[in-house]
């Protein structure tokens, strides 16, 4: 398989990740004309050109079909399908006959998790791939006026990628050194799948937030006090490299609420990060927590110089933003949805002489008890 050795996208795995990747590889083949996959069929893999050219083209309105690209021998297509297992977003079809190596998503993610190189690798051709997709787009955004609102999204969510990438590449670096424990690369692939499974949610999310439509709500009965704890020392090394500190002033309270727990991390770390954001020069988070009758209100307070005034009526409007060098205000519009898919409520206040306060809170069920 020498395309799958001689291909960018694989240059950095060694020999034996190499040969396992070759042993998990289909080979395919279609003539001219052929769909190879079509908006809606299932994202379940991986496909690379042996010979031949594809063209990969989405449904513009109700019979416009625009080519989003054309690409050929050793390049890769149906790349998101690695990051979540929604449907094909676009229609790839052979414009000559073609061979084409295809590998489904769970091998990939199985080799992903034992090959930080190939993580790495990974990040780069896929960071490489939207930077063209944007810069193409951004063109063609510019001609029918709509750059404004495309360019603010595409910030917005290079903006929230940025720091699960950075730990992605920090990771496979440290597992990759020479004098690298077993301890340290255990460590390292667990930090790398943890950041994985976080940038699926985030994609997730944002497709569910795009959409318009309900979401499908799956609440799982957890620890708070437990998932608090670990989630906070999750971003409290995330932050650290911008001289921001996380407090919790008190004890998360030991209940069982319903939760999901894939979803309600993007309301800790969106508020955090927008505080790292009003915090350039550093500062400190502070999260405390109160029991009420009925609920469990989280409070997170940051030091910064607190909510303009301009904005504080529209801070959880979808593209509201003040002021601010990079994001749209989605963050926190995506953090009000996922608040009341838990049955909760969210707001912000300023007071004089401290920062940003974001207070939310989710219902405790009657049949919820203290730990035991």
């Amino acid at each position: 398989m020498v395309v799958l050795k001689t291909s960018k996208l694989f240059s950095g795995m060694l020999a034996a990740e190499l040969q396992a990747l070759e042993q998990t590889a289909q080979l395919k083949s279609y003539k001219a004309g052929r769909n190879i996959f079509q908006e809606g069929d299932p994202g379940d893999g991986l496909y690379i050109i042996v010979e031949g050219r594809v063209q990969i083209t989405c449904l513009v309105g109700q019979d416009q079909r625009r080519v989003l690209s054309r690409i050929g021998e050793g390049d890769f297509f149906g790349e998101m399908a690695v990051l979540d297992s929604q449907p094909r977003s676009a229609t790839a079809t052979a414009e000559t006959d073609t061979q084409v190596y295809f590998i489904l998503r769970d091998d990939l993610l199985k080799i992903l998790a034992r090959s930080p190189n190939l993580a790495v690798g990974l990040v780069k051709e896929f960071s490489l791939r939207m930077r063209d997709f944007n810069h193409q787009y951004t063109q063609e955004v510019l001609q029918a006026e709509r750059l404004t609102l495309v360019g603010r999204f595409a910030r917005s969510i290079v903006h929230d990628f940025k720091n699960p990438l950075n730990i992605i590449g920090i990771s496979a670096e440290m597992a990759a050194m020479d004098n690298a424990t077993a301890e340290m690369r255990l460590t390292a692939k667990n930090r790398i799948r943890k950041q994985i499974d976080r940038l699926n949610n985030m994609i997730n999310e944002l497709l569910e937030f795009t959409r318009g439509s309900a979401s499908t709500v799956v609440l799982a009965r957890t620890d708070y006090a437990d998932f608090v704890k670990q989630l906070v020392d999750d971003i409290r090394s995330e932050v650290a490299a911008k001289s921001v500190t996380v407090e919790l002033e008190n004890d998360p309270p030991a209940i069982a609420l319903l939760v999901d727990p894939t979803r309600l991390p993007h309301v800790f770390y969106n508020i955090i990060n927008n505080a790292c954001d009003a915090m350039p020069d550093g500062g400190k988070v502070k999260i405390r927590f109160r029991r009420h009758e009925n609920e469990v209100e989280t409070e997170i307070e940051d030091t910064g110089k607190g909510i303009a005034p301009e904005i504080a009526p529209r801070l959880f409007e979808a593209f509201a933003t003040y002021g601010k060098a990079q994001g749209t205000g989605l963050g926190l519009s995506i953090c009000r949805k996922i608040v009341e898919d838990h049955y909760g409520k969210i707001n912000a206040r300023s007071e004089p002489g401290r920062g940003a306060i974001f207070a939310f809170s989710l219902p405790i069920r009657r049949e919820d008890g203290h730990k035991g």
